[in-house]
C-alpha cells in the first residue's frame, strides 16, 4: 500500500480549518501530521474543539516554515485574508504543495485585490501562477500542480449556477443579478456583532450591499465564461442559521429556451462531475438538502412573461464552498479518485 500523503492545517482553529481536520481524518490517502495556529501554540486542540476529544489529541504548532516542512507534504493554508499573501511564498519556497483556502491569490490583478480587501496583495508571479479551484470547471488545470487557490463560498454556489447559461451564450451576462444568502459560520469564528446570537437571531439583512470581497472574483470567472468583462449586481445576505449558502440568480434570455433546455444543458454541462446535482424540472433545491456535504445542487425556472430565467443553487459554505472542495482540488492535484474522503452523503434533517 503507498505511504499517505502528509498534511499539515494553517488555521486548524477556524471552522474552516477544523472542517478540515473532520475530511481528512476520513480521508484513504492522507495523514494529518500538523495542526497550526499562530494563537493558541502548544495547546491541544481538542481544548478548544472538544468534539475532538480522543480523536485527535496533538497539540497545536506554531507557524514554523522549518517545521512545518519537516512534518508535511501539503499544506492547507486556512488563513484569514492577508495571511497567505506572506505565508504562502514561504511555504511553496520551501518545497511544499499548497492549496490556499483564503482569497489572497483568487483574482490575477493585485491591484483589484487591494481595491476589494483593502489589504496588500500576494506576489505578482504567484497571483499568476495560483490555479484557481473551482474543480468542475477547471479541474483539468488543478491536476498535477503545486499551488492551488480555493474558490470563496459565495463565487463557488454563484459560478457553478451561471457558468454553462453563460458559456451557452443562453443568458445575457451583463443583466446578471445574484442574491446571496449565507449561514452565519461564514463570518468565522470570532465574534463581532454581526455574529451576536442576539443580533442574528430571528434577524435577516443584506451587507457589504455592492461592496463585497467576492464581487471581482465572480466576474472574473464570469468574464471568462462570456470571453469578455461582465458586471453583475452581487448582494449578500446573512440568514440565522450555521450551515449553508443559497444563491438566487435572475438573469435575461438572449433566445427563447425552456426549462427542459436548461435541464439539458446543465446535465450535459456537468456530465462525470459527482458533486453538481442537477435538480428535476419545477424543482428547486434548499440548503438542508446539501448540509455537511461536497454537493452543489442547482434548479431553474423560466419565465416567458419576463424572458428571465431564475436560477437556485446550494451549497455547504464550509463544505463546497472551502473544506470540501479543497480536498476535492487535493484529489485532481495527486491524481485520486475525485470522492475520496468526500463520499459522504448529506446530514438530513
Amino acid at each position: 500500500m503507498a505511504a499517505k500523503i502528509r498534511a499539515a492545517i494553517v488555521g486548524s482553529t477556524g471552522y474552516g480549518g477544523v472542517e478540515l481536520i473532520r475530511l481528512l481524518l476520513r480521508h484513504p490517502h492522507v495523514e494529518i501530521t500538523s495542526v497550526i495556529s499562530s494563537s493558541t501554540a502548544g495547546v491541544p486542540i481538542s481544548d478548544g474543539f472538544p468534539h475532538l476529544n480522543a480523536i485527535l489529541t496533538d497539540n497545536l504548532d506554531a507557524v514554523d516554515i522549518p517545521l512545518i516542512k519537516s512534518k508535511a507534504d501539503v499544506v492547507f493554508a486556512a488563513t484569514p485574508h492577508g495571511v497567505s499573501a506572506a505565508l504562502v511564498p514561504q511555504l511553496l519556497e520551501a518545497g511544499l504543495k499548497v492549496i490556499d483556502l483564503s482569497g489572497d491569490f483568487r483574482l490575477k490583478s493585485g491591484d483589484v485585490y487591494k481595491e476589494w480587501y483593502k489589504k496588500d496583495p500576494g506576489p505578482a508571479d504567484l497571483l499568476e501562477k495560483a490555479v484557481y479551484g473551482l474543480a468542475e470547471v477547471f479541474g483539468d488545470e488543478v491536476k498535477g500542480v503545486e499551488f492551488i487557490s480555493n474558490p470563496g463560498c459565495y463565487p463557488t454556489a454563484t459560478l457553478l449556477g451561471l457558468i454553462p447559461a453563460v458559456k451557452a451564450g443562453w443568458i445575457d451576462a451583463d443583466s446578471i443579478i445574484v442574491d446571496a444568502k449565507s449561514g452565519v459560520s461564514g463570518a468565522g469564528r470570532g465574534l463581532s456583532m454581526t455574529s451576536h446570537y442576539s443580533e442574528v437571531n430571528e434577524n435577516f439583512f443584506a451587507y457589504k450591499v455592492n461592496k463585497h470581497q467576492h464581487t471581482p472574483e465572480v466576474e472574473q470567472v464570469l468574464g471568462w465564461a462570456a470571453g469578455r468583462p461582465v458586471t453583475t449586481t452581487f448582494t449578500t445576505h446573512l440568514v440565522p442559521m450555521t450551515r449553508g449558502i443559497l444563491c438566487t440568480m435572475y438573469a435575461t434570455l438572449t433566445e427563447a429556451k425552456s426549462e427542459e433546455d436548461f435541464l439539458e444543458l446543465y446535465r450535459e454541462f456537468y456530465s462525470g462531475r459527482p458533486f453538481v446535482r442537477i435538480r428535476p424540472q419545477g424543482k428547486v433545491p434548499a440548503t438542508k438538502e446539501v448540509w455537511g456535504s461536497n454537493y452543489c445542487d442547482i434548479g431553474f425556472a423560466v419565465d416567458r412573461r419576463t424572458n428571465r430565467v431564475t436560477i437556485v443553487s446550494v451549497i455547504d459554505n464550509l463544505m463546497k464552498g472551502a473544506a470540501g472542495q479543497a480536498v476535492q482540488n487535493l484529489n485532481l492535484m495527486m491524481g485520486w479518485e475525485e470522492t475520496a474522503g468526500l463520499e459522504m452523503a448529506p446530514v438530513y434533517p
